[in-house]
């Protein structure tokens, strides 16, 4: 496994709901280095399976360094890192995590919101100077969150083939996608992992399953595919385990398509996508 992230296209503060990205936008097709690439390792220079990241306006990035139990940030052209959250071995103390698999700023309340995958609970740390974190949601199947601009929380429940919609000022929870047992109709969901909410409440979701994106208008019992769906192979038509994703404004996916080692841009009422990065075979080049 190679330890590292790249940089290949424009950053935005996440979780986004809004993103302005021109129809004509072209990316350049060899990335840089903004993170590890000293090999897989705890020290501060090194990452150990980087699950997630988000991106603050300044270009600081905030890595969910999974299989050393930390949230780590590094400042953009920083050449080593900083733990702003765990780091204190695996464990399901208040300052420690098991897993950590995304993190997401809440920037109202300075403070980093993050999915403790094994422990399931959502704990809520201090961005800067903390020691310990607080639990927000316990026993809970987490993998992936975002939130809208309403407050509310969105979780990603693979296992249990949901999301879910918390609104933490009364602990409410209900279900907004999935809920309908492990499946491939439009109605279920098959391993969800990243999502993604718009300003209108649209819910995209990521199914690792069944190598599509879904999304999910507020209020419906049932989602639209807007991106794969079919069989998993390299063709542009098709997903092979889609993962993280964005929509910008004009409805437009992207997606990466972990699988096949590329991020697709997927417009609106297409068939097919387009490869924007990667697509030249797995490697560290």
């Amino acid at each position: 496994m190679h330890t590292y992230c790249t940089r290949a296209a424009p950053s935005e503060a996440l979780p986004v709901r809004t993103v302005t990205i021109p129809s004509n936008a072209k990316w350049l097709q060899n990335g840089d280095t903004v993170v590890g690439g000293n090999g897989q390792g705890s020290q501060l220079n090194q990452i150990y399976y980087p699950y997630s990241l988000c991106v603050d306006e300044d270009g600081t990035i905030y890595v969910s360094d999974r299989d050393n139990d930390r949230i780590v940030e590094w400042k953009c052209n920083a050449k080593s890192g900083q733990v702003v959250a765990g780091g204190n071995g695996r464990g399901k103390e208040n300052n420690q995590f098991n897993c950590p698999t995304d993190a997401i700023l809440d920037k109202k309340t300075d403070t980093l919101i993050i999915c403790d995958y094994r422990n399931r609970r959502v704990m809520r740390w201090p961005r800067r100077g903390g020691t310990s974190g607080e639990i927000l949601i316990s026993n809970v199947s987490c993998e992936r969150l975002t939130v809208d601009d309403e407050g509310f929380l969105y979780i990603s429940s693979p296992e249990e083939h949901v999301v879910r919609r918390w609104r933490l000022k009364d602990n409410s929870v209900e279900i907004v996608a999935g809920g309908n047992g492990k499946g491939n109709r439009l109605n279920q969901l098959d391993w969800p992992t990243f999502i993604f909410v718009d300003r209108k409440q649209c819910l995209y979701v990521s199914e690792w399953n069944n190598n599509r994106v879904t999304m999910w208008m507020k209020g419906a019992n049932e989602g639209i595919a807007v991106a794969g769906g079919n069989e998993s192979e390299n063709d542009s038509a098709q997903l092979n385990r889609p993962a993280g994703l964005l929509v910008d404004q004009s409805g437009t996916v992207y997606v990466t398509d972990h699988g096949n080692n590329r991020v697709l841009c997927w417009p609106k009422g297409c068939k097919k996508g387009r490869v924007v990065v990667g697509g030249n075979g797995r490697g560290n080049q």
